[in-house]
């Protein structure tokens, strides 16, 4: 009795094996998918197995939803430059980095191309990677002794990109051209070292616009990235690293940079959107350009322009340049002691699917 049950438990396992197998050969009906059935029918579906990829968000940096604000001055234009004229623009949703780059996020840049890295990792969509040269990439440390004049800046110039001590502190001596360069290996390094079929768009620079939407941390017209218009809190705190009087640097805290996590981060969870370093952004300099540029995620491109946009105004710069809309510039190819920057990287998708949480790019 046993023995039957068994050859009929083991027919009745074969049978099944045998249908399951046939049906994956197509037979009994099952001819694949819908998608495929109706491509051998004549109609057009898409290519297939190309769903399921979403973009996530990068490493510290924070997602900034798509709105609309007014670009400009949002006080007294006390230079009497109209550099920064009110315009009502619309931007689109993006990632933005929480910090400014850091020496140590810098040095590791360097160590890569130092290292020969570049080509390491699984396969990419980016056909080549990218080329550097060392040397063109080095910041220039001697900014601490040479901006300055009869300044002693010996102990920064020494220590202050290569020891432990300023890890967290934000990269200077860094002109435009480099900063560039630091997007276009950290869109490499994030796309070759990941297993998905199709990369992350690549990281760049803030628009001139996106940083200063980005600044005001949600709120429409917002002299300061902490939104109200005076320079210290209810405490009578200063709320930034910058210079709060002639020949006063240390008020705030710090005498030179401050690291990038320091002082509280505004509406959108940005921090230093004021103060500590300039920020480098992507748009040539015209103080007309308001005037120019569409209004819909502006931007002045000027290739023939050398004079660069600067944000943010720095640890010593007075509370003028803090504001939001004022506007400045550097020449693409100098490097300073009070100039960084920090990445951004477009958001491709509807903003209220952009994803806060995640910080691992989904595998195919």
């Amino acid at each position: 009795m046993l023995r039957k049950m068994n050859h009929s438990f083991l027919t009745l396992v074969s049978g099944l094996l045998i249908m399951t197998l046939l049906q994956g050969c197509g037979l009994f009906g099952n001819k694949g998918t819908a998608s495929e059935k109706l491509n051998r029918r004549g109609e057009v579906t898409g290519v297939p197995k190309r769903a399921g990829w979403q973009q996530s968000l990068p490493f510290e940096m924070v997602p900034v939803k798509a709105g609309t604000f007014w670009m400009g001055q949002a006080d007294e234009d006390i230079g009497v430059s109209r550099a920064s004229t009110n315009k009502q623009v619309t931007i689109s949703e993006f990632f933005m980095d929480k910090y400014e780059v850091s020496n140590n996020k810098y040095r590791q840049f360097l160590d890569a191309v130092r290292m020969g890295e570049l080509a390491l990792g699984t396969p990419t969509t980016q056909a080549n990677p990218p080329e550097f040269v060392l040397e063109e990439l080095l910041p220039d440390t001697t900014i601490w002794s040479q901006s300055f004049t009869h300044h002693y800046g010996d102990p920064l110039m020494e220590y202050y990109f290569d020891h432990p001590a300023f890890d967290d502190y934000p990269v200077v001596g860094v002109s435009w051209d480099q900063a560039k360069k630091f997007c276009e290996w950290k869109s490499y390094h994030m796309n070759a070292n990941d297993e998905s079929e199709f990369d992350m768009p690549k990281f760049r620079l803030p628009l001139e616009a996106e940083w200063e939407y980005a600044s005001k941390g949600g709120k429409d017209i917002a002299k300061f990235p902490w939104g109200g218009p005076y320079l210290k809190n209810r405490r009578g705190c200063l709320m930034a690293n910058f210079k709060p009087g002639r020949g006063n640097y240390i008020d705030d805290g710090f005498a030179y940079t401050a690291p990038v996590d320091a002082f509280a981060p505004n509406g959108y969870g940005l921090y230093n959107m004021a103060g500590n370093v300039s920020e480098w952004v992507e748009d040539a300099y015209n103080p007309a350009a308001n005037s120019l540029i569409w209004d819909m995620n502006p931007t002045y491109m000027d290739s023939t322009e050398s004079r660069k946009v600067v944000r943010g105004g720095s640890w010593k710069d007075v509370g003028y340049f803090l504001e939001t809309s004022s506007r400045n510039f550097e020449y693409q190819f100098v490097q300073t002691a009070h100039i960084g920057f920090r990445t951004t990287m477009t958001y491709i998708g509807r903003s209220g699917s952009m994803s806060s949480n995640s910080n691992k790019r989904s595998r195919r």
